[in-house]
């Protein structure tokens, strides 16, 4: 097999799962394309700079073995189609997640726990500051989290982290062929130069941040569209109510 086919082909095998179980009868992911495709734009703009960015800078670049060669500015097309393939496999978890665990009573917990993690990584950030791939990370995803739990209330803490937990399985196996080959090669000055067998401690962070990103924004897309639907239901049944009162008046 041509090795320039690599990175797309972990891409497409990654993306096979969600995709096949989309249409679950539980689940019924395929109904949720309209929030999901939306929710995806924004993450993916911003990634897409950022990457355009740290690889201008060589803070990482991409092994020209292992990529077809067709690039937007400096990004292979496969690291560009990366930032929509990762959140639709993950938002599909936690679509499973709400699902099948619709009930989970450590909201408050939750919420602790991010906020602890929001503090050190603000820290750790901030301490690191000079190592752009460390500083630009964990910053970015402590002011996010803040942000978020800050300003959405309905968000549900326990779900994301159950989540995220589930998502970082397949996530730390994608990156660990991803760096393990490798496709993508980062200067460790960059970094701290601490690893998850060869995957960068950050990028547990970097998922993280894209992960929460997208589901903060499918969130808000399907809470949208409910409030039509409650109106509409009320509409019909003041209707029904009043033919109903219409007909015993007229009998």
């Amino acid at each position: 097999m041509n090795n320039h086919f690599t990175y797309l082909l972990i891409l497409a095998c990654s993306l096979a799962g969600p995709l096949a179980l989309s249409f679950d009868k539980k689940v019924c992911f395929y109904k949720k394309w309209k929030y999901l495709f939306p929710a995806m734009v924004l993450p993916a703009i911003f990634y897409i700079i950022w990457d355009i960015i740290f690889t201008a800078q060589n803070i990482w670049h991409f092994n020209p073995a292992y990529i077809l060669g067709f690039k937007i500015i400096n990004l292979p097309i496969e690291e560009v189609l990366f930032f929509f393939v990762v959140p639709y496999c993950c938002i599909f978890i936690y679509e499973c997640v709400c699902n099948y665990m619709p009930a989970l009573p450590i909201k408050s917990v939750a919420n602790i726990i991010l906020k602890i993690l929001a503090i050190v990584l603000f820290i750790i950030g901030f301490v690191f500051f000079k190592r752009s791939y460390t500083s630009c990370t964990f910053i970015f995803t402590s002011v996010f989290i803040g942000f978020v739990l800050l300003k959405n209330s309905v968000f549900n803490a326990a779900v994301f982290l159950i989540s995220y937990g589930i998502i970082l399985i397949p996530f730390l196996i994608v990156n660990g062929f991803l760096t393990a080959i490798p496709v993508v090669i980062y200067d460790n000055n960059q970094n701290l130069a601490t690893r998850i067998f060869t995957i960068p401690i950050e990028d547990i962070f970097y998922g993280m941040l894209l992960t929460l990103m997208n589901i903060v924004i499918y969130d808000k897309l399907k809470s949208k569209n409910k409030t039509p639907v409650i109106l509409s239901k009320k509409i019909h049944l003041r209707q029904y109510a009043d033919s109903i009162s219409w007909a015993n008046n007229n009998i």
